[in-house]
């Protein structure tokens, strides 16, 4: 069974592992961060998740909900501990919220040879990405620690992004298949590799 490691399960994160629930595929969550109330209206945790680490809320609810066993690491990805939790991947998921922990993914991925997909939104919410390392550049965030999807905002196009982003963790897992993806509210344009 292929190994899938989500890195960053927040607003694209967390909708894209729901969606990739019924995949033939060991889901591995790693996220550091908490649920706070503002990220139930985005993402897909639920109330009684306020306040538990991101991974192990949601590994919870892929029980619970669906029945779907995941591992969850609820640590902050680093130089330090990239190796350790994506080694064994087959792929690796990029929907972090930051230009720092992009990069760090996607050296790693790099120097591993591990296949590695980045999902992004704009910081306004007026298109999203797909596309695989390599293809991909980072953005600075206009602060530290600035989150483009807080409240709700922009929840349209975070879904698209999200259910856009999942099919392309499905159809690597499946076929192999790598294709980038611009997304707005218009449409979703794919390319293939």
């Amino acid at each position: 069974m292929k190994r899938v490691v989500f890195c960053g399960v927040g607003a694209l994160g967390s909708n894209a592992v729901v969606a990739c629930r019924n995949l033939e595929a060991r889901l591995v969550l790693v996220d550091f961060d908490r649920v706070e109330s503002k990220n139930c209206l985005s993402q897909a945790f639920v109330k009684p998740s306020i306040g538990k680490n991101k991974a192990d809320a949601l590994k919870l609810q892929l029980s619970s909900f669906w029945g779907v066993k995941a591992e969850s690491f609820g640590v902050r990805v680093d130089e330090g501990n990239v190796a350790t939790l994506c080694g064994s991947a087959d792929l690796v998921v990029d929907a972090f919220d930051n230009a720092k922990s992009r990069r760090v993914l996607s050296a790693w991925a790099k120097s591993a040879g591990k296949p590695l997909v980045h999902a992004a939104v704009s910081a306004d919410g007026t298109f999203g990405l797909v596309r695989w390392d390599g293809r991909f550049a980072a953005d600075e965030e206009p602060s530290a620690g600035a989150a483009t999807c807080e409240g709700g905002e922009h929840l349209p196009l975070i879904a698209l992004v999200a259910s856009t982003l999942a099919r392309a963790v499905q159809d690597y897992v499946e076929r192999g298949a790598r294709r980038d993806s611009m997304v707005a509210l218009s449409g979703v344009t794919t390319t293939s590799e």
